[in-house]
C-alpha cells in the first residue's frame, strides 16, 4: 500500500522583532502562542509556535525571530504563500478586522474559493480562505472566537525550482491526490480536514534568498516514531538523502531537500505541546530543553522580553 501523509504538520518561518512577531499573529491573527522556547541550535534566539487552542499538527506555524537579520527574497525553492483556512462566512469580519489594523489586503479566487491575500510585517506572504472542512478552533482573543477564528492551515503554494519533479515528489512520494491546475498553478490534496492543500507554482518565480520574511521550511506529518522511521526509508529509496531523526522535544524531525530546492520535513504528531506545560498554561512560561536548562538565568537576560497583548 502505498504511503500518504496527512498533509502539514508545521511550517517554519524567519522574521524580524520577535515583539513584533508576537503582536501580528496573536494580537491581529487571534492564533495562540503555544509554545515559547529557544532555537536549539542558536539558543540565544526565540522558537515561538504559534496555533490554535491546544497547538494541534496542521495549525503550527512556528517563528525564528532574528531581530538584525538581513531581508530575504521570497522565491523558488520556498514555500511562497502560507494559507490559512477560517470558518464559512468569517470572510467580511477579516476584512474589516485586517482594515481597522490597517494591514493592506487584496481580495481573489482561485479554485472556487475566495480569500483574503496580505503580507505580516517582516514579508511573509499570508491568505485567509473559506473551507468548511476542519474543526473549529475555541481559542478567542483580542475579538476572535470560535465562529470567526482561524482553524489551521488551509495550505501552502510552493515556489519550486522544478516544478515537475515536487509535483512528482507530492503525488507519488509523499501520496497527495493531485486534483486540477489554474492560474498557473497545480493543486493537490491529502486526506485531512486542515492543512490538506497544496498548490505548486509552475512558472519560475527567480531563486529565493533566505533571510528575514521567507519560510525555512514545511513540515508533512507522520503518525509516530515508527511511522518516521518508515518515511525516511521510504524518501531514500526515491533518491533523496534524510537526515538522521532529530529530537525537537514536542516532535521528532527528519529533513531532506526535494528536487525543487525545497527544505522538506516529516515530523511525528506526538508527543506535542502539552508535555512541560498543562494545555491551559501553554506559551506563559520559556521552556527548555534539558540540555539547556543550566544556562537558563542567561538566557533570560539575553533573549529580549516578550508579552502577549490585546491591540487597540
Amino acid at each position: 500500500m502505498a504511503k500518504k501523509t496527512e498533509g502539514i504538520h508545521h511550517i517554519t518561518a524567519i522574521v524580524g522583532d520577535p515583539q513584533e512577531n508576537v503582536d501580528f499573529y496573536a494580537g491581529v491573527l487571534g492564533l495562540r502562542l503555544v509554545k515559547k522556547t529557544i532555537n536549539f541550535d542558536d539558543p540565544g534566539t526565540y522558537h515561538l509556535y504559534f496555533g490554535n487552542h491546544s497547538g494541534e499538527p496542521g495549525t503550527i506555524m512556528t517563528f525564528f525571530p532574528w531581530g538584525d537579520a538581513y531581508k530575504g527574497r521570497i522565491g523558488d525553492g520556498q514555500v511562497g504563500v502560507t494559507a490559512y483556512a477560517i470558518p464559512v462566512n468569517a470572510l467580511p469580519f477579516w476584512e474589516k478586522r485586517l482594515a481597522a489594523f490597517g494591514i493592506a489586503f487584496a481580495k481573489t479566487e482561485r479554485f472556487g474559493e475566495a480569500s483574503l491575500q496580505f503580507d505580516d510585517p517582516h514579508g511573509l506572504r499570508l491568505e485567509l480562505v473559506e473551507r468548511a472542512e476542519g474543526e473549529r478552533n475555541d481559542w478567542a482573543f483580542g475579538g476572535t472566537g470560535p465562529e470567526t477564528a482561524i482553524k489551521g492551515f488551509g495550505g501552502a503554494t510552493l515556489f519550486s525550482a522544478n516544478a515537475e519533479k515536487t509535483s512528482e515528489l507530492l503525488e507519488t512520494v509523499l501520496g497527495f491526490e493531485r486534483v486540477g491546475e489554474e492560474a498557473g498553478l497545480m493543486r493537490f490534496r491529502s486526506s485531512a480536514d486542515i492543512g490538506n492543500i497544496v498548490d505548486v507554482r509552475l512558472s519560475p518565480a527567480g531563486m529565493g534568498q533566505m533571510g528575514v520574511g521567507t519560510v525555512h521550511h514545511i513540515a508533512w506529518r507522520a503518525k509516530d516514531n515508527e511511522d518516521q522511521l518508515d518515511w525516511k526509508r521510504h524518501v531514500e529509496a526515491y533518491g533523496l538523502g534524510v537526515t538522521p531523526v532529530q529530537d525537537r522535544s514536542y516532535f521528532n524531525a527528519i529533513y531532506f531537500r526535494e528536487y525543487g530546492d525545497l527544505l522538506f520535513e516529516i515530523a511525528t504528531d506526538p508527543p506535542g505541546f502539552a508535555t512541560d506545560e498543562t494545555i491551559g498554561a501553554l506559551g506563559e512560561q520559556l521552556m527548555l530543553p534539558p540540555q539547556y536548562e543550566r544556562y537558563r538565568s542567561r538566557l533570560d537576560e539575553d533573549l529580549v522580553p516578550l508579552s502577549v497583548r490585546e491591540l487597540k
